[in-house]
């Protein structure tokens, strides 16, 4: 068999999930539901995985609970759900440095055989990201001081070979500059430590928009494909001439393998309602992330497909961890 044929093999099997026993005849849900977050409290992905929480719970008629679990490059839900019962109260988010990682290093999980594929949900508005008092005015700048200071310029980001920290590591190698890469666990824990002045700048998500809005932080630029509707005047790094990086590192949830289809389907359902929630609706809009909904046998087919496309790019840009 062709690794073609097995990877289209696979994406059936996780596509169908196998049904097991009588469960999917019960009423579900009726206990609360677990979402595993691999990142700390107070990021933009805490903020609004906790507002797609209070809008499933209100969906679903149980309560839907966010457990954090930080570090390990935003991998440690994907490993703790991988290893769960597969009742349906256990999910994770499902980040692309989870996708990423396992072409780095030997992983816990193995993304082609331990999860069942839920929904697709969003992505993020990144950025790099100043404090308001800094030298550095627009991104040239920063650049233009990494190239007189090499190993000098420290630059933050949400997690080591996260897709922050490595968009900044394509971006280092295009503008031949040496910087400081310094990881922390989230958003949360890389803010405190930009405004405090230990870091130059910080690459993230639009968690810190607020700051920026009370002018204590500033966006050097952003990494969607057009212009933020609600910071107008900073440019896209296509704009800035890197033709070719629109980075939003989409997410969506997993459940362990051998989910029941009817249970699938319950929580796609309940899932997509609090999705479309209009409290859910305003926090996106308040963090500039858009909806991104694919359905489940969508979204199986584009975890495959997004796992190959980070073995391509770990393998272009020589990443390994161990």
């Amino acid at each position: 068999m062709t690794s073609i044929t097995r990877r289209a093999a696979l994406g059936a099997t996780l596509a169908v999930p196998l049904v097991r026993g009588a469960a999917a005849q019960e009423r579900f849900p009726n206990r609360p539901i677990t979402i595993y977050v691999p990142f700390p409290a107070g990021g933009a992905t805490d903020v609004q995985m906790r507002s797609f929480a209070e809008a499933a719970t209100r969906h679903f008629g149980q309560t839907v609970l966010v457990e954090n679990r930080p570090g390990a490059g935003s991998t440690l839900g994907a490993a703790a759900v991988a290893r769960a019962r597969p009742d349906g109260y256990t999910v994770s988010q499902m980040t692309l440095p989870a996708l990423r990682l396992p072409h780095m290093q030997r992983m816990p999980y193995d993304v082609t055989k331990d999860f069942t594929p839920i929904i697709h949900l969003t992505g993020y508005l990144f950025a790099v990201t100043v404090r308001a008092e800094s030298p550095y005015r627009t991104w040239q700048d920063l650049v233009a001081d990494a190239r007189r200071r090499p190993g000098q310029v420290r630059l933050g980001n949400t997690g080591a070979n996260g897709t922050p920290h490595l968009t900044l590591v394509d971006l280092a190698e295009r503008e031949r500059i040496e910087v400081v890469h310094v990881p922390y666990r989230g958003e949360g824990d890389m803010t405190p430590a930009l405004l405090g002045g230990h870091i130059e700048g910080g690459a993230g998500g639009s968690g810190v928009g607020q700051l920026v809005d009370e002018g204590k932080l500033r966006f050097l630029n952003v990494w969607s494909r057009e212009r933020s509707p609600r910071w107008p005047d900073v440019p896209t790094l296509i704009e800035l001439g890197y033709t070719d990086m629109v980075v939003t590192s989409p997410y969506g949830l997993v459940a362990p393998a051998g989910l029941d289809p009817a249970i699938t389907r319950a929580l796609h359902d309940g899932f997509k309602a609090a999705l479309y929630d209009p409290a859910h609706v305003a926090t996106l809009r308040r963090l500039d992330q858009p909806i991104e909904y694919l359905n489940t046998e969508d979204y199986a087919r584009n975890m495959l497909e997004t796992y190959e496309a980070e073995r391509r790019r770990v393998e272009r840009l020589g990443l390994r961890t161990g």
